[in-house]
């Protein structure tokens, strides 16, 4: 058996993050082989990662990343807001976006296998986070948008990254971008532009407004007019163009845009969580069934 020294120990813990008796028997399981033993160890974070799959990561936080005419909106999750407002997350969260941005991966796998400058691929470094942390991180979702030389990039992240926001205009500048990138992140709009909506949405919505209208009584030669009314509004709540800009009531989004020389092309709005299904526990059951368990 070799001779597993204190120093040994020490640096396999710098390497890792991974307590010490674990780096111990990390080293002695690999007869001393500092390579083999952070495999070894990779293999166990991986063992912790998989029985923590199936708790919950609702929290956690989006980034955004330029690179050139590149940018990529990424999120990251955790079950906690502890762990996700801690240093060493915030640190894998804009790793994570950085290479994405700097390698446009093509779908999920791709992400995971990308590399950063020490050869640990973004997979590894969940799994690392896991193995320190204790509770399931994954990434998300992310998504590469691409501009041309013309256009220019806005992004926000709001309240340090609970809702992150990505904009992309042609003309204007990175300012008015952003202003409309801080309007995304605070109105959600679901459409770029009213051109974007499926037909038979708007048809349908036409069609409700429409009977609507006429079971009020309202005359029928007044019932279009009061339709294409109702109609705008409905568009100004899911159409950024249409939506009135939320630092100037006066003019919607597409105007102030128009009004610095610029045109909407895109955005994209992650807000952490979204639509993941959280279960609600009574603290009192869960203070019991750990008691009784």
């Amino acid at each position: 058996m070799a001779n597993v020294t204190a120093k040994m120990v020490k640096e396999l813990r710098d390497k890792t993050s991974v307590g010490m008796m674990d780096a111990k028997k990390a080293l002695v399981a690999t007869e001393g082989d500092m390579d083999k033993a952070i495999d070894f160890l990779r293999e166990k974070g991986i063992a912790k990662a998989e029985k923590k799959s199936s708790n919950v990561a609702a929290n956690g936080l989006a980034h955004i990343s330029e690179n050139g005419n590149v940018a990529a909106i990424v999120e990251v999750n955790s079950e906690t807001d502890f762990v996700a407002s801690n240093d060493r997350f915030k640190n894998l969260v804009k790793t994570i976006t950085d290479l994405i941005a700097a390698n446009k991966p093509a779908d999920m796998d791709a992400a995971l296998a990308l590399k950063n400058d020490d050869g640990q691929t973004i997979k590894e470094m969940i799994i690392e986070q896991t193995q320190v942390t204790s509770e399931h991180t994954t990434l998300r979702r992310f998504q590469v948008v691409e501009k041309s030389d013309n256009e220019v990039f806005g992004a926000y992240l709001h309240n340090g990254g609970q809702i992150g926001a990505l904009v992309v205009l042609e003309g204007a500048d990175a300012s008015v971008a952003k202003n409309v990138a801080m309007h995304v992140a605070a109105v959600n709009p679901e459409f770029t532009s009213r051109e974007e909506i499926p037909a038979d949405r708007l048809d349908h919505e036409r069609e409700v407004l429409k009977k609507e209208a006429l079971n009020e009584g309202k005359p029928e030669k007044i019932v279009e007019k009061m339709v294409e009314g109702r109609l705008r509004k409905f568009l100004s709540e899911i159409s950024l163009a249409d939506q009135e800009f939320v630092m100037d009531s006066d003019q919607t989004v597409s105007q102030y845009v128009a009004s610095k020389g610029g045109k909407l092309k895109s955005f994209v709005r992650y807000e952490v969580g979204e639509g993941i299904e959280v279960e609600t526990k009574n603290f009192e059951d869960e203070v019991n069934s750990q008691i009784n368990g």
